[in-house]
């Protein structure tokens, strides 16, 4: 076999690297420049002969600076951004002999949404390869490129698409990739109706918000969510965002006639800019987020799926214990926080629960474990609960009413590096999961060793028996299903168990303000 596919637009050819296909550079939709930005994805222009898929294509328009996490490890790579960077990577044993195919018939597919912040990352970070998982699981594996910062998530009704849409077009774009992947995965080996969507960070945020659209319905069977939950803007608070960005820029209002023609280079300054400035109060201090247009995503997510709107769809979800740890490694200020500013910062930043009662609570259960009460140990605490873990059991108790197969997870590996200050912080988890402990330069921040390894051999196996069946349980680790009442969630460290409402206790400050779903199942 030759390699070469046909796909919408026309042929691709892949490399076959030993044991596996890979498509990189792969369109799923035409560049979004011009008249088409702010608006959804079109289908991809048509090309002559066979297009050459052995590279990736350019990252989305983003700050990147030298050996960022956004960049590719190819050589020059980090200079690659455009506009025209909707494209997709596909990593796989085999490719279809007979392109006439049978849904159920393949491979389980998994699909890859990469975080960031809505402003940074792509589908070819090192991080991301799907080699790892498609040798140890034959599993199809697609990452993606969507449009970031201004670009994909600027609300504002003065930017509304004829249909009524309002900012949410990197959230267009997944769809349309997903619908993609609907449309051509059985000619890569993949089941296009057995598909895995799963993403970290605001790839999480992305999967989570999903779930609660209705373009989404039925392009994936079940879902990941690393390091989410639901977190969205009102049409209101996109368009603050949008208005400090058009004052950045100096524009008098924010229309397609005076965005429209600014270089994608002076949207981004304007957005570094906007990130010096005081962001509105709240744990996320993101300038971009998806919205709550009431069109394509018609209510709150979490109102959504606890309506049903996902009840067809397996749920894998959890959070690292310290994800804070990562975010206050370059912000001293949190650092030198006495007694009164971990105080002041909690009023600013959780404006809806008591901030004394708030401190307190995390205070009292941390000194009853011996765990540390100094005001950096509060804020990250109480920071990594209020946006990562709270909102994830908030989404996974929502689920839990329509989906008995609803799992949870909580990673408390720690860190070395830097002597341990992180922790278990955002992030850790992805190269266990994706299988790049190996690495040298990735050992420097998970370690290294047999715990380490036997770890991301553990995290993989869940992953892709999930993939397969919508069970992570298999050999040698039994997962129990997450329910509200018991709370049984898997531990991943270096003593792997499932325990019953783990660090349960600091929780209930959230649970009084930020109550659970009822969940009665339907």
């Amino acid at each position: 076999m030759d390699g070469v596919v046909t796909v919408a637009g026309g042929r691709v050819r892949g490399t076959w690297r030993g044991d596996q296909w890979s498509f990189s550079g792969v369109p799923y939709a035409r560049a979004p420049e011009g008249p088409l930005r702010w608006r959804p994805p079109q289908p991809p222009l048509p090309w002559e002969g066979v297009r050459d898929a052995t590279s990736f294509g350019p990252i989305a328009p983003q700050i990147v600076t030298a050996g960022g996490i956004a960049s590719p490890s190819d050589p020059g790579a980090e200079d690659a951004r455009s506009e025209d960077c909707l494209t997709l990577n596909i990593w796989t044993r085999g490719i279809a002999e007979n392109p006439t195919v049978t849904p159920g018939v393949g491979r389980p597919v998994m699909v890859w949404i990469h975080g960031g912040g809505f402003t940074s990352g792509s589908g070819s970070v090192f991080l991301y390869r799907g080699d790892h998982l498609v040798r140890n699981g034959d599993v199809v594996v697609v990452t993606i490129n969507y449009r970031l910062g201004a670009l994909g998530f600027l609300g504002h009704r003065g930017l509304s698409d004829p249909d009524g849409f309002i900012g949410n077009w990197g959230l267009h774009d997944q769809v349309a990739a997903l619908a993609w992947v609907r449309d051509h995965i059985a000619l890569f080996g993949g089941d296009a109706s057995n598909v895995t969507l799963f993403g970290e960070s605001a790839g999480a945020f992305s999967v989570a918000a999903l779930m609660g659209v209705p373009a989404s319905a039925g392009l994936f069977r079940r879902a990941i969510v690393q390091s989410g939950g639901v977190h969205v803007h009102s049409v209101d608070e996109a368009e603050r965002a949008a208005d400090r960005l058009a004052a950045v820029l100096g524009v008098p209002a924010c229309t397609r006639e005076t965005l429209g023609p600014i270089p994608f280079a002076d949207l981004l300054a304007a957005t570094e800019e906007m990130a010096t400035r005081q962001p509105d109060p709240g744990l996320i201090p993101l300038p971009f987020l998806p919205v709550v247009d009431g069109v394509f995503l018609p209510q709150h997510p979490l109102a959504a799926v606890g309506q049903g709107a996902a009840s067809g769809v397996d749920l894998l979800i959890g959070t690292n214990r310290d994800e804070l740890a990562l975010f206050a490694l370059g912000r001293p200020e949190l650092a030198a926080l006495d007694e009164d500013g971990v105080v002041g910062w909690a009023a600013n930043a959780v404006p809806d629960v008591p901030t004394e009662e708030l401190v307190e609570t995390y205070r009292k259960v941390r000194s009853s474990r011996d765990e540390g009460t100094d005001p950096h140990a509060l804020v990250i605490a109480l920071g990594s609960d209020g946006v990562f873990r709270w909102p994830s059991l908030q989404l996974a108790a929502a689920q839990a009413a329509h989906e008995a197969a609803t799992y949870v997870y909580l990673f408390e590996w720690e860190s070395p590096v830097f002597g341990g200050v992180l922790g278990s912080c955002h992030a850790l988890e992805l190269p266990f999961v994706f299988g790049v402990v190996h690495v040298p330069a990735v050992q420097i921040f998970t370690g290294a060793g047999r715990q380490v390894a036997t770890l991301s051999a553990q995290m993989q196996r869940a992953w892709l028996a999930f993939a397969e069946s919508g069970d992570p349980t298999h050999g040698g680790l039994e997962w129990p299903r997450w329910e509200p009442c018991g709370r049984s969630t898997m531990v991943f460290g270096p003593g792997t168990a499932a325990v019953a409402g783990p660090r349960n206790e600091e929780l209930s400050i959230w649970e009084r303000y930020r109550p659970l779903p009822v969940t009665s199942r339907a």
